[in-house]
């Protein structure tokens, strides 16, 4: 019976322990970089939009001003609004697109790479139409990207919302924890940061032979694992910061879905067959990376923790077992749990306040549906714009 329930708790333990350890390596910041921007560098912002005219003009005139010398080219990617005129008010360069059967952000990069390929940049800096990065990020993105010719990813977070529902305050936290703190336990163990779609820069012979066109919902993952593969792992840039608003609780909701959903399709699809490559190749930090890859959503991994503990509580007092094998999930879930703890109290408090915090067993049942959907319906197969209202 011992080793029955040893053999249930460990599918669960392993990724665990693998957060919890992620976690207290990424609470310090890694080291700055020493690249000085070059002004000899030829950059080109690229800015895929779909149905973006809400908001759009104040976004880009404020990138337009930041980016400064640093053309940006916006792909109105299908678009039945006003983001294209928009755009070109503003006074960068637009491009537009139109292809209802090829749908999504890897078709419109795709698409960029087209056009410019006639007089290719050195390096391409990706910024989402609805985030925004200062003049500092931008140069010090560019620069690194340049010095090290290979892939950069600036940190990825959404602006704290004090006056925000528990629920988008605790999203705004795993934000956080994925993009910083993961992020930067990415950097020191698997020597390697994850690509996350928005503040990344490419030299052009990466981007020139990248797999852009696809419907993935997870295009940047995938594209990272690829430079990884290639002996080009992407590397984190802390000097650089990318910034999105808060969504609504409604809107974080259709976020994570998409988010999440995509993700743990790629984890169940390319997760294991990686490590066994890695385990294989005797590569210990690309064996990092593929657990790291296999660690579900923190929300998603407590629910599944507490459940199986609750199970192999209840199993154990049928069959009269012994109880100290719940220490093989216990321990790291505890471990994890402090980790948390020591995250909020080292920059996390900005993002959620500790009366959220203690609201966040109601914020894991309020994800419950969609977990549910998941198993049901399988995890969207393709993009779908947040709303913006």
């Amino acid at each position: 019976m011992t080793l029955i329930v040893v053999l249930l708790l460990l599918p669960f333990a392993i990724p665990t322990l693998c957060f919890a350890i992620e976690l207290f390596a990424g609470l310090r910041p890694t080291t700055r970089s020493s690249s000085k921007p070059e002004t000899d560098v030829r950059a080109f912002i690229v800015v895929p939009a779909h149905n973006e005219a809400s908001g759009l003009r104040g976004k880009l005139a404020a990138l337009k001003l930041a980016a400064e010398p640093v053309p940006i080219l916006v792909v109105a990617d299908n678009c039945d609004d006003s983001t294209a005129s928009i755009a070109r008010e503003v006074g960068v360069d637009v491009i537009e697109r139109f292809d209802k059967n090829q749908r999504g952000k890897g078709f419109a990069l795709d698409f960029a790479r087209n056009h410019l390929e006639k007089d290719p940049p050195e390096i391409v800096l990706i910024v989402d139409a609805d985030c925004s990065m200062d003049a500092p990020s931008i140069k010090a993105l560019i620069a690194r990207c340049a010095a090290s010719q290979t892939a950069c990813q600036a940190i990825n977070l959404q602006k704290p919302s004090g006056n925000a529902s528990p629920s988008v305050q605790l999203s705004t936290f795993a934000f956080f924890v994925k993009n910083v703190i993961r992020q930067r336990a990415l950097m020191r163990l698997a020597g390697r940061a994850s690509l996350l779609g928005t503040g990344m820069a490419l030299p052009w012979h990466h981007f020139q032979k990248a797999d852009l066109a696809t419907a993935s919902i997870v295009e940047d993952l995938r594209l990272g694992q690829e430079l990884s593969d290639f002996g080009h792992a992407p590397i984190l840039v802390e000097d650089a910061t990318v910034w999105s608003a808060a969504e609504t609780t409604a809107n974080t909701l259709a976020q994570r879905r998409r988010w999440e959903g995509g993700f743990l399709a790629e984890a169940f699809v390319t997760g294991p067959s990686r490590l066994w490559q890695a385990i294989r190749r005797r590569d210990p930090q690309a064996a990092w990376a593929s657990l790291s890859i296999m660690v579900p959503p923190v929300a998603l991994l407590m629910l599944l923790d507490i459940v199986v503990l609750a199970t192999v509580a209840l199993l154990l007092g049928l069959v009269a077992g012994s109880y100290w094998t719940l220490l093989i999930l216990a321990g790291p879930l505890f471990a994890a749990c402090v980790g948390l703890w020591l995250v909020w109290r080292s920059g996390g408090s900005q993002f959620v306040s500790a009366s959220a915090i203690l609201r966040a067993p109601l914020y894991i049942l309020w994800k419950l549906p969609m977990y549910l959907g998941f198993v049901r319906r399988g995890a969207p197969r393709e993009w779908v714009r947040t709303s913006r209202d």
